[in-house]
């Protein structure tokens, strides 16, 4: 259970959450003056706290019998989740070289990191990601709907109209050719459609991030057509004003926990761009994603995004199913395509 469900104030439930206090059970061993330090309030206010706590959480402060465990899991055979696996989705990214890096794109249940410094097109492809992944299903895709959480005001409408009308065209282009000998059909759908396919969450702090992810779980319930959450980006509101590392990689480790859940249990792609920093190694600084280490063992799959020269390259950094490689991909008006010099059909399937 989850402190956002205590009958406190809110002011109280926003500062538990805030300190990194998100389950009723991570108050249970807590005392009234280490929480009011916590959260900057009187000892009565935090000794009421903990008392509703208690009161709300107390089935959970139970040490569990060992049925009660295992009832609440299902046993998978390895076959069962290799099966699972090659029958699992992937959106296309629009850029076949790419697409082919990743296996046929991005994978469903799996979170997966792109980073890259300012300008490479972390936002262009999670844009690109969020219209893709409506693509009806006659035509390859997963009809889905994308979830778009914005933590940077990065987030164009006008673009995304944009792309999704040059989406239309390449559906049209690839029903012509595979119906080459028949009259062309017309696809049914508008760039407005694509817009209505995409909830949008402005966040402007690291609280409304952490309220909003924890929202998802009960949002996607009522929304089950959801098939992505990207979140551009993970990293912002984390990069400033925190002077406790240890609250924040607190904070980051439930965000993660949250959101691998999330795609396993909904079958759907998480997306997390992060930003770039420097890291002291081997006598220099380099380039490196953000939010340290520990960070890089939250997400399934991590792509790095970068130039190599005047030209766009995405890698796969880490990946425990498809080996490490590189492919170009460049940002046009229409979207991510494959390099000019390299065109090739776009893919939709």
């Amino acid at each position: 259970m989850e402190v956002s469900s205590l009958p406190i104030s809110a002011s109280h439930r926003a500062k538990l959450i805030s300190a990194g206090y998100i389950s009723i059970s991570s108050l249970s061993s807590i005392s009234p003056a280490h929480l009011a330090r916590d959260l900057g309030i009187s000892e009565n206010e935090a000794t009421g706290i903990l008392k509703v706590a208690s009161q709300r959480g107390g089935p959970e402060r139970t040490i569990p019998s060992h049925h009660s465990i295992v009832d609440g899991l299902r046993a998978q055979t390895a076959w069962d989740m290799l099966h699972e696996e090659e029958s699992c989705r992937r959106i296309t990214t629009s850029c076949a070289d790419l697409d082919d890096i990743l296996g046929g794109g991005i994978s469903c249940k799996e979170v997966t990191e792109i980073g890259g410094v300012p300008g490479i097109g972390k936002t262009q492809l999670g844009i690109q990601l969020a219209i893709n992944v409506q693509i009806p299903l006659e035509y390859g895709g997963l009809a889905g709907k994308a979830v778009y959480i914005d933590t940077e005001g990065s987030f164009m409408v006008e673009r995304v109209q944009q792309v999704a009308e040059a989406c239309i065209k390449d559906m049209q282009e690839y029903d012509s050719f595979l119906r080459k000998d028949l009259p062309a059909r017309q696809v049914n759908l508008q760039a407005n459609d694509f817009l209505a396919n995409i909830y949008y969450f402005r966040i402007c702090s690291y609280t409304e991030q952490i309220a909003v992810i924890n929202y998802l779980e009960k949002f996607i319930s009522e929304h089950k057509d959801i098939k992505v959450v990207i979140v551009d980006s993970i990293t912002f509101h984390f990069r400033q004003d925190f002077d406790d590392m240890a609250l924040r990689t607190r904070l980051l480790g439930g965000m993660a926990l949250k959101l691998m859940k999330l795609a396993k249990k909904f079958t759907l792609a998480v997306i997390l761009l992060n930003q770039v920093t420097t890291k002291y190694s081997g006598g220099s600084f380099q380039l490196t994603l953000a939010l340290g280490d520990s960070w890089s063992h939250a997400c399934t799959n991590r792509i790095i995004l970068y130039w190599n020269g005047n030209g766009r390259y995405a890698h796969i950094d880490k990946s425990p199913s498809i080996r490490s490689a590189s492919a170009p991909y460049a940002v046009t008006g229409r979207g991510i395509r494959n390099l000019a010099s390299n065109c090739k059909r776009v893919k939709l399937m």
